[in-house]
């Protein structure tokens, strides 16, 4: 049984897009986040004097549809944040307008540590592919004790549950087909995996819904250009070509790895190379229900079972049981 989360949230100053604090009950980080616009209040707290790990966030300045993301350590947040503060032509970075800080509400994070917790962060954020992560490299991190490696790790694992609830989905971890498919067996409230055809072209996509994210998966395959008459998606369908998630695949593309989308919509464009609605063109090839059918039954079926009445999908489902 998979168990629920508690992460508490403090509005520092009352308002939602100012500085705010998170924690999960029985964990010993902190996490804090703030505007590049309040980095003199943050300053002045006794967090950014803790020994930490930062995460700088902004907008991709090469690419519309990406962010970027620098990670980095200090034995002392906040003058590390002073620096990156400063304009690039002073040693600074331009890019970012929010800042989140990890630290430890008990202070006992070392140096060696926060080198470990950097080093980790952005292999992790490098693997998600999720944003532009302007690090270089991955710095080698400091020996640690076998314990303490367990302990960070426990640390990273707090962290990927936390920072999504705060909208950073750097690190958040794209699913593989090979963890998407069970799900499709499981209860009426998890998704199978859908398909969507463009016949005239050969085009077979696949993609399933996890986590309230839309994912196509690899080896899909989808239109070689945009034919729609209206732009729509079409900036997406050219940056996802040179970004080398579309590639080659006889006269089409294919996905060479698992892609997020924001909305079934915007994958089902892509694939089409043209505007359409996902909710009707993606299908459970195993019931033939399209995917707004299949989010309205969930619906019904909750309904059902809190008023003690069968719903017909719920009975459908169990006709269709071996």
């Amino acid at each position: 049984m998979v168990l629920g989360k508690q992460v508490r949230l403090f509005l520092v100053d009352g308002t939602p897009g100012g500085m705010l604090t998170a924690e999960i009950m029985n964990w010993t980080g902190h996490i804090m986040a703030a505007g590049r616009s309040d980095l003199p209040e943050l300053l002045k707290r006794d967090e950014v004097k803790r020994t930490g790990v930062y995460l700088l966030l902004g907008d991709d300045p090469n690419d519309s549809y990406s962010n970027a993301i620098y990670i980095g350590e200090a034995d002392e947040v906040g003058e590390r944040l002073r620096i990156h503060s400063r304009s690039e032509d002073k040693g600074g970075k331009d890019f970012w307008n929010r800042a989140i800080i990890l630290t430890s509400k008990d202070a006992n994070l070392t140096k060696a540590h926060a080198r470990y917790l950097e080093s980790r962060f952005i292999s992790i954020a490098k693997v998600a592919g999720r944003s532009f992560v302007t690090n270089g490299t991955a710095p080698v991190p400091l020996p640690l004790p076998e314990a303490d490696v367990s302990d960070m790790e426990q640390f990273i694992e707090h962290a990927r549950i936390v920072l999504p609830v705060l909208g950073v989905d750097a690190l958040r971890a794209v699913p593989t087909l090979a963890s998407l498919e069970p799900a499709s067996k499981g209860s009426a409230s998890e998704s199978p995996v859908f398909e969507m055809t463009v016949s005239s072209e050969g085009i077979l996509a696949r993609a399933q819904e996890t986590d309230n994210e839309f994912v196509v998966l690899a080896e899909s395959t989808a239109r070689s250009g945009w034919v729609g008459s209206t732009p729509g998606y079409s900036k997406l369908h050219e940056v996802l070509v040179s970004d080398g998630v579309l590639v080659p695949n006889g006269s089409n593309l294919a996905f060479s790895k698992d892609y997020v989308f924001k909305s079934p919509s915007a994958a089902a464009a892509v694939v089409a190379g043209r505007a359409t609605n996902g909710r009707v063109t993606w299908k459970d090839p195993s019931t033939g229900l399209t995917y707004g059918q299949w989010q309205e039954h969930g619906v019904e079926d909750a309904r059902s079972v809190e008023s003690g009445v069968v719903s017909p999908s719920l009975i459908e489902q169990q006709s269709n049981l071996p």
